[in-house]
């Protein structure tokens, strides 16, 4: 029963559920709960999990796959320009220091050059997942800490090709796994290598005009269908297909997820992918680190605990130094470089598929991989402790200092003031006026012919229903200061209020309507900003009609801003009437009493004058005589 795949699923997924809750109440963070779970099932403790560890590792490795192409749907390619002097200078400068040092040491101890460059540039990784995981859980990603841990992460990602590149010239063949190697070798590393750089780079430019000139048709295709689990399942295989693509060319599946989501951070359909990539690349990452803690060798750690546990300690010390002296050299502030050297202190994921390859081309002695890769699960397990550290004693006497001068973001999501849901006839013109009043505004529409068009027409607007509470989240819905509610689906309007008051009160509704009848049931529903589409058109056209019969201007003009106040005052009061002959005796009595207000009005000289600019006097009265029922969350019956 053990070997099931719905046991093991059920074990991993248990332990997740009960460790993660526990390590987040106890301040501990959630990786860290990943990564006891991960020890407690496996051979070390429960034991419900064990030799298939390290399949499930290289399975769960596609949650960094994932992660990597939800990071690039979030950098608009002229925003990675922006950040190319963090990346190159900073990134590179880590890269380059860290594994000059760590060669230096190895070389010390009696290593062979090529072993010692080795392993410098593998000890030079840090964590994507776990660094980006945590950042995202403190809130610290658009600090200078988050982007300057993002831009070495990116750095470390890209550097992965050329490392894979060099290892095969590293090989010396002592010890190596060469039945493994020739395995694991794929059929472009059997080419020259003048053809090798061809297919790479030709792999890479595939990528980018496929994701450029091909996906967008693609996923404007399957938009139509209208089926939301078709277009799930469109992004996973695009992702999926991606990651199979680059490891058939013998490249990085990370590095091509991360250029294809680049590719596609202009797209209108942007934010969907990422609501419906988010919910797996959580799972697999959690998994990732469950094998991690699984994949332990704890027989090894407790035959050489000091040897193993000094060199993890002395490794991250040592990035720790090497990071933050870049940090200063950076001009980060004193607790945002204790941030960052804090954050990138550990060895990253892909130190176990570069120790495997090590051991395959022979650079590595068995016995030298299987103690760094403790020393390296070691690094990722000491990161929570360390943070936790960080937050209670050293931040403290650090003191959060402010930055000289607040630069400008180039890591954000959506984050504009005003969300616009819907984007036809009503949205669209909206929007327009607020783009004319240089108001950002983060447009949302469900149409994807709509989006198409407008998106040629200069307007930024992205695919997705609006009204899921996880595409509101990524479109900014958490910081934006209102929503302009604007979908012609009154069912959708609805739903979407309701996922706004459940999961964003604190974000402002203004909610089109259609008719009035549509009024009363947002009415019911709590709206208090509500606007009928053709009310103010329609008083626009009739104070025209009383002008060209001879009505003054001012007359015409003041007479219409008296029937919206008073349709507006009653709409509220018509709204809970649940009977249908009622509502029509409510409406004939309504009828007559603005009539006699406008007549009134009209009779009154003063109020052309503006002693009672509004008619609000008789207004008053006409209101305070109206009897309606009390006002109850009911439907109205049409008429």
């Amino acid at each position: 029963m053990q070997q099931t795949f719905f046991f093991q699923a059920m074990i991993y997924l248990a332990a997740a559920v009960i460790m993660v809750p526990i390590a987040k109440r106890i301040g501990l963070g959630s990786v860290l709960g990943y990564l006891v779970a991960g020890v407690i099932i496996g051979p070390a403790c429960l034991q419900f999990v064990g030799q298939e560890g390290e399949d499930i590792m290289h399975f769960a490795e596609f949650g960094v796959v994932m992660l990597l192409f939800v990071i690039g749907l979030e950098l608009e390619p002229l925003r990675l320009w922006r950040l190319r002097k963090s990346i190159s200078g900073l990134g590179g400068l880590q890269v380059g220091v860290t594994s000059l040092a760590v060669m230096g040491i190895a070389l010390a101890f009696g290593l062979e050059w090529r072993q010692a460059l080795a392993l410098g540039l593998i000890m030079s990784m840090s964590s994507t997942a776990i660094v980006l995981q945590s950042l995202n859980e403190k809130g610290l990603m658009k600090s200078a800490a988050g982007q300057s841990s993002f831009a070495v992460l990116l750095f470390q990602d890209i550097a992965v090709i050329p490392i894979l590149a060099i290892f095969p010239l590293l090989a010396t063949g002592a010890g190596g796994d060469h039945a493994a190697a020739a395995h694991a070798k794929g059929w472009v590393q059997t080419l020259p290598a003048g053809l090798q750089t061809l297919i790479v780079l030709g792999s890479v430019a595939a990528v980018i005009v496929a994701g450029r000139y091909l996906l967008g048709p693609f996923f404007r295709i399957i938009a139509k269908t209208g089926l939301r689990e078709l277009f799930t399942a469109a992004a996973l295989l695009l992702v999926v297909g991606i990651a199979v693509f680059m490891t058939f060319v013998g490249l990085s599946p990370a590095l091509g997820a991360f250029l294809a989501g680049v590719v596609l951070a202009n797209s209108e359909y942007r934010h969907e992918l990422e609501s419906d990539i988010d919910p797996f690349k959580g799972l697999l990452l959690g998994l990732f680190f469950m094998a991690v803690g699984a994949s332990v060798d704890f027989n090894l750690v407790l035959a050489k605990p000091l040897l193993i546990i000094g060199l993890a300690v002395g490794v991250m010390v040592l990035k720790m130094v090497i990071l933050m002296g870049l940090g200063k050299l950076f001009r980060l502030t004193k607790d945002q470089n204790a941030t960052f050297g804090v954050g990138l202190s550990q060895v990253g994921e892909f130190a176990f598929v570069l120790f495997s390859l090590s051991r395959q081309e022979g650079i590595l002695s068995h016995e030298l991989t299987n103690i760094m890769v403790a020393v390296v699960a070691m690094s990722m397990a000491f990161t929570p402790l360390l943070w936790l550290i960080h937050e209670k004693l050293l931040l403290p006497r650090l003191g959060v200092q402010e930055e000289p001068e607040e630069k400008e973001s180039d890591l954000v999501e959506e984050d504009n003031p005003v969300i616009i849901a819907g984007y036809g006839h009503f949205g669209t013109t909206v929007g327009r006026f607020l783009q004319a009043h240089g108001i950002g505004t983060t447009v949302l529409d469900a149409d994807s012919d709509q989006v198409t068009s407008l998106r040629r027409m200069g307007f930024k607007v992205y695919y997705g229903d609006a009204s899921r509470h996880d595409l509101l989240e990524i479109a900014g819905a958490r910081n934006a200061k209102l929503i302009i509610i604007a979908i012609g689906d009154e069912e959708k309007r609805l739903e979407l209020i309701r996922n706004v008051k459940k999961h964003f009160p604190d974000l402002r509704m203004m909610v089109r309507a259609s008719n009035r009848y549509d009024a009363y049931d947002l009415m019911n529903a709590g709206i208090l900003n509500i606007y009928r589409e053709t009310l103010d058109t329609s008083l626009r056209m009739g104070v025209d009609v009383l002008k060209l019969l001879g009505v003054p201007p001012e007359e015409a003009t003041h007479s219409a801003r008296t029937f919206f106040m008073y349709d507006e005052r009653m709409l509220k009061q018509l709204s809970a009437i649940r009977n249908e002959d009622e509502y029509v005796l409510a409406i004939r009595h309504n009828n007559e009493e603005l009539e006699n207000i406008i007549r009134a009005d009209r009779a009154d000289k003063p109020v052309l004058q503006g002693q009672d600019p509004v008619g609000e006097k008789n207004l008053e009265k006409a209101v305070n005589k109206t009897t309606v029922l009390p006002c109850q969350q009911q439907v109205h019956p049409p008429v």
